[in-house]
């Protein structure tokens, strides 16, 4: 995502337009501060898709992992979970 001063969008404004894009916004500073966001319009923008598009969602994989068939680790007999659990409860 590109940054400009807002001077620097008051004097080139045709160059700063111009590097606005589908996939890039412009972002304003003001003092260093970032204040204005610039985007091209896009009228099916959803929510999710414009997260995406800051980078701050990512959709679920096509194919999935598959869950393992065990779980790690050695097998425990009941006994032994019940033991564990009582552990960390402090019952102990």
């Amino acid at each position: 995502m590109a940054q400009v001063t807002k001077r620097e969008l008051n004097q080139r404004t045709a160059d700063v337009l111009a590097a606005v894009s589908d996939d890039a916004d412009v972002v304003i500073t003001e003092r260093g501060v970032p204040r204005w966001r610039v985007s091209t319009v896009r009228p099916a923008d959803t929510t999710l898709s414009q997260l995406e598009r800051e980078g701050r969602y990512t959709p679920p994989a096509a194919r999935p992992t598959a869950w393992p068939s065990r779980s790690a680790g050695p097998p425990r007999t009941d006994a032994q979970v019940d033991a564990l659990l009582d552990e960390t409860r402090g019952n102990r």
